[in-house]
């Protein structure tokens, strides 16, 4: 069966987004260490599906980085850009390169599961993510925690009613100070 990871950037304190929505926390030093060969390129390899709610979809599905970006931004995006998008939102709206999807969640999650395929990246943003922990389907936590603290932000865990237990399974730290945590349901 496939398994649902979130993998997601993270401040020390434990925030997603600053106050206003603000990702420039994620420097320029770290965003290089996404390269080919690097756990998340490794991690884009394995998955061939992303989960979007509409807000994130509307922000990053159909990004594309700028004429100056590097070689490997251009890269990682065109790997992000060539799985295949499903789209959680009330607001069902087509468009074409997503499978929107605004019915109960946790059936077709489960469906989706059971297709054959590779794992699924649970991209967000924190209230699908908070969704998806308290209804129970996510299977692994891949998290890249940056040594910054914002004091305030969106956070990147509330409103969880469900207790998991988790394992580490791996961790690996890179030279800009970004920390790598990856765990499993036990």
């Amino acid at each position: 069966m496939r398994k649902i990871i979130v993998n997601v950037a993270v401040t020390l304190d434990g925030f997603i987004e600053g106050p206003n929505g603000e990702i420039d926390w994620i420097n320029n030093d770290a965003a290089a260490e996404m390269g080919e060969g690097t756990p998340f390129d490794q991690f884009l390899a394995g998955v061939d599906a992303v989960f979007y709610g509409r807000i994130s979809y509307d922000l990053w599905g159909q990004f594309q980085p700028g004429n100056n970006a590097s070689a490997a931004e251009k890269s990682l995006w065109q790997s992000v850009h060539s799985k295949t998008k499903y789209v959680f939102s009330n607001n069902k709206k087509e468009d074409g390169k997503a499978i929107f999807i605004n019915s109960p969640i946790t059936e077709r999650v489960k469906e989706i599961k059971q297709e054959p395929g590779k794992n699924i990246w649970l991209y967000g943003g924190g209230s699908l993510i908070t969704s998806f922990m308290n209804e129970d389907l996510v299977d692994a936590y891949q998290l890249a925690v940056y040594p910054v603290i914002l004091g305030e932000g969106k956070p990147l865990f509330s409103n969880i009613n469900k207790h998991s237990n988790l394992i580490l399974k791996e961790i690996n730290s890179s030279k800009s100070g970004v920390v790598f945590m990856n765990y499993e349901r036990v």
